[in-house]
C-alpha cells in the first residue's frame, strides 16, 4: 500500500467533510424566548441545519450583517431609542461584543457594510433617517459621520433598507415610497443626495428591500405594502422603469406585506417574500432586458417569512419565519430556479439569516 497516497486521501475526505459545514447566524426579536443571536451549522451538500448555539446576548438584534473578511458581525438593536453593535467572531463562532452606539432614530432595521468594509449604514424604520458610519481598524463602530433625516410636513418616512454599491448608497423609503440614491464625494468622504427617487413607484407600494445585479445594470425593489417588485434598468447615470410585478398567487385574496428580495447566485432567478399568503415567489429573469415572469408560488411552511437567504453554493434556500419560530430550508433546481421544501428546524423568533 502507498501509505503517502493513502495519508493524502485521508487528509483531502477530512478537509471536504469540514468544509461542507459553514456557520449561519441568526437574528432575532428578544422579547419572546430568544435571547440574541444564535448561530447554526449548515451542510452545504446535504442542507441540514443543527446544532443551535447562543453566540451573544443582546437585545432584539433584527438585522445582521458581516464585515467583507467575515472577521466582524453587525447588528441592529432594534429596541429603546436605537443602537446598533459590532461583534468579533471567535475561532468557536461565538461573538464577542466591542461596542455599541446609537442609531440616531427609532426602530433600526437594516444594516450594510461597504465592499471596503470601512463604512456602514443603519436604515432606521420610526426613525425616518439613515445613518452613516466609519469602522474603525479593530471593527468597531465610529458614531454616525452623517444622519439624513426624511421626515416631512406631509410624509412619514419609514427608511426600511440601504446597500452601497460602488460610489453610491441607495435607501429604500417605505413612508415617502421612494428610493433615493447618493453618491460618495471622495474629497469629503461623505454622501451627497443626487436622486430623491430614481423611479416613480406606484402609490402605496412602500418600498421596503431591493437586490441589484453584479454589474449594477438592473435594480429589483420587493414593495411591502403593494405586494409588488418594481423592476429598474441603470444606464450611464439615468434609471427607467421595467415595470411592476405582483407577488402574490392569483388566487390569494387574503392580506399579505412582503418583506425581502434575493437574486439567485446566476442572476437568472429572482426571489421574493410574502407575509401572510407565507409564501416565497419565485421569478425566471430575462437577464438581457431585466423583465421577470412569476413561475411559483412555494409555501414557507411556516408563518410570517421575514428575512431569507441563499447559502454560498446557490444551491439551498432558507426561510426566517418569525410567528412560527422556525427555519424553513428548499432545495433550488438549478434547471428551472423553482424550490422544493425539505426540512425544519425550530429557532426562537427568528428575522434575519446571515451566511
Amino acid at each position: 500500500m502507498n501509505f503517502k497516497l493513502f495519508f493524502l486521501c485521508l487528509l483531502a475526505s477530512l478537509f471536504n467533510c469540514k468544509a461542507q459545514n459553514m456557520p449561519l447566524y441568526v437574528g432575532t426579536y428578544t422579547n419572546g424566548e430568544s435571547k440574541g443571536i444564535y448561530n447554526l451549522e449548515f451542510n452545504t451538500e446535504t442542507g441540514a441545519l443543527s446544532n443551535l448555539e447562543l453566540a451573544v446576548e443582546t437585545e432584539n438584534p433584527s438585522f445582521i450583517t458581516y464585515s467583507p473578511d467575515k472577521k466582524y458581525v453587525y447588528a441592529v438593536n432594534e429596541s429603546g431609542g436605537g443602537s446598533v453593535s459590532s461583534f468579533l467572531v471567535k475561532e468557536n463562532r461565538s461573538l464577542q461584543f466591542l461596542n455599541t452606539v446609537p442609531s440616531n432614530g427609532g426602530a433600526p432595521c437594516y444594516i450594510a457594510t461597504n465592499k471596503k468594509g470601512d463604512k456602514a449604514v443603519v436604515a432606521n424604520y420610526l426613525g425616518g433617517t439613515i445613518s452613516i458610519y466609519n469602522i474603525t481598524n479593530n471593527g468597531t463602530l465610529d458614531t454616525a459621520s452623517q444622519v439624513f433625516d426624511y421626515k416631512t410636513s406631509n410624509k412619514e418616512s419609514h427608511a426600511h433598507s440601504a446597500q452601497f454599491f460602488n460610489d453610491n448608497l441607495f435607501v429604500a423609503d417605505l413612508g415617502v415610497n421612494a428610493v433615493y440614491q447618493y453618491k460618495l464625494n471622495s474629497d469629503t468622504d461623505s454622501y451627497k443626495l443626487v436622486s430623491p427617487s430614481i423611479v416613480d413607484i406606484p402609490e402605496k407600494s412602500g418600498p421596503r428591500h431591493f437586490a441589484i445585479t453584479k454589474n449594477g445594470d438592473f435594480i429589483y425593489i420587493i414593495n411591502e405594502l403593494g405586494n409588488s417588485i418594481t423592476a429598474v434598468k441603470h444606464t450611464n447615470d439615468s434609471f427607467k422603469l421595467i415595470g411592476n410585478y405582483s407577488t402574490l398567487d392569483d388566487s390569494y385574496k387574503g392580506a399579505s406585506a412582503c418583506a425581502d428580495i434575493h437574486l439567485s447566485k446566476d442572476e437568472k432567478y429572482l426571489y421574493g417574500s410574502n407575509r401572510g399568503e407565507n409564501s416565497i415567489a419565485v421569478f425566471k429573469r430575462n437577464t438581457v432586458d431585466g423583465t421577470i415572469e412569476k413561475i411559483q408560488s412555494m409555501s414557507v411552511n411556516g408563518d410570517w417569512p421575514r428575512n431569507f437567504t441563499l447559502d454560498p453554493t446557490g444551491k439551498f434556500l432558507l426561510v426566517a419565519n418569525k410567528k412560527s419560530n422556525n427555519i424553513t430550508v428548499f432545495k433550488i433546481d438549478s434547471n428551472s430556479g423553482k424550490l422544493s421544501f425539505l426540512h425544519s428546524v425550530k429557532a426562537p423568533s427568528p428575522v434575519c439569516l446571515l451566511f
